[in-house]
């Protein structure tokens, strides 16, 4: 098979499906470890906003490459959900949990569609908005809203049934399994998913439930 042909097939479009999925992992990962900075209080949070802004130009232009990655993740992901719809446009009666079918594989397309209403969301939130407040104050003022909060839970939630199975199969796609290490790289995906969605739903639940949060 050609490059270009593999570029364009199924096993293809995994890869680069797995490829963009790292990529925004280590994004999480890295966004969660600056937004963890805002149990240290205010100031080191505001401290962790101002060191980004600091960046210059080089900000925007990772945001740019980001939003690349983002988009490509998308496209990918619907044309492979409709290549599957296309395969097997008749479900099948019963359900069967074989073949490592789980909660995260199986809902994959429905969480992905919120995480992207979450995006849109958070953007509005906290990058197009006010930006002379200090970033404290601008979440403050988001999620001591219990509506708010609760939606950043939900979302968080969803991200996290997401990327359990996403971050397990992206080694697949990848050719990187084996039977030896498998349960390895399965409980690590499940371990970083856990650590991840829990300092992001910690966050909005600390501004739900304490009355100093940001003071």
């Amino acid at each position: 098979m050609s490059p270009g042909a593999l570029t364009f097939s199924s096993v293809g479009k995994k890869s680069f499906m797995a490829v963009s999925g790292i990529l925004l992992s280590l994004f999480l990962l890295v966004h969660a470890l600056g937004n963890a900075t805002i149990f240290w209080g205010r100031q080191v949070f505001n401290a962790y906003a101002d060191t980004l802004h600091s960046l210059g130009f080089l900000l925007p232009v990772f945001e740019l490459l980001l939003l690349s990655v983002f988009l490509l993740h998308i496209l990918i992901a619907i044309t492979l959900f409709l290549q599957n719809l296309q395969a097997r446009p008749c479900r099948y009666k019963v359900q069967k949990n074989s073949g490592g079918r789980t909660a995260g594989s199986r809902t994959m397309p429905y969480t992905g569609f919120v995480i992207l209403i979450f995006i849109v969301v958070h953007l509005g939130d906290f990058h197009f908005t006010d930006r002379t407040l200090p970033i404290a104050d601008i979440v403050k003022n988001v999620l001591v809203v219990p509506l708010s909060a609760l939606f950043y839970i939900a979302s968080m939630a969803a991200l996290g049934l997401h990327i359990s199975h996403g971050l397990w199969s992206l080694f697949q796609s990848l050719g990187l399994n084996h039977p030896k290490y498998n349960a390895a790289l399965r409980y690590g995906a499940l371990l970083l998913t856990v650590i991840l969605c829990a300092i992001y739903i910690f966050i909005p639940l600390s501004a739900m439930l304490c009355d100093n949060f940001l003071l």
